[in-house]
């Protein structure tokens, strides 16, 4: 896992490359510490909801990368505006399939939570791969 860190204005970000499925518990506790950061050290009001959510979003996106994709997936969480964007890339051009809610279906329900506890969720295709993309409020009142 690579980290790297930066900070302009009021633009605050953190990248990781995640190789390996065992590193999802990384990929959270690099959002746990990069969200304990931007609250200690720059002052930004990170409610604990806010934080429970980051990291869930992070765990599930990673998980699908590392389970649906060769090859490293990248980790971007970008702060800005009073929310964190919760960015992963990876390799695969397939589209994730979002399925609709189902309360009988085991499993699966990955990406419908995430939906459901960010403002935003696109997907885009890059040039190689998919970018999936999250954006979660930072005071966010959460029960996470």
């Amino acid at each position: 896992m690579g980290d790297q860190r930066s900070s302009v204005g009021e633009f605050l970000s953190v990248s990781a490359a995640f190789e390996e499925s065992g590193e999802i518990g990384a990929a959270r506790d690099l959002a746990r510490s990069f969200l304990t950061d931007v609250q200690a050290v720059h002052g930004l009001p990170v409610s604990a909801g806010a934080m429970g959510t980051v990291q869930l979003v992070v765990s599930e996106l990673v998980t699908n990368a590392r389970k649906y994709a060769p090859g490293p997936s990248l980790l971007t969480l970008d702060v800005k505006s009073g929310a964190v964007e919760v960015s992963v890339w990876d390799s695969s051009t397939a589209l994730p399939s979002i399925l609709p809610p189902d309360p009988s279906r085991i499993g699966q329900h990955g990406l419908e939570i995430v939906m459901a506890l960010c403002r935003s969720f696109t997907v885009h295709r890059e040039p190689v791969g998919k970018r999936l993309t999250a954006v979660v409020e930072l005071a966010e009142n959460s029960p996470l």
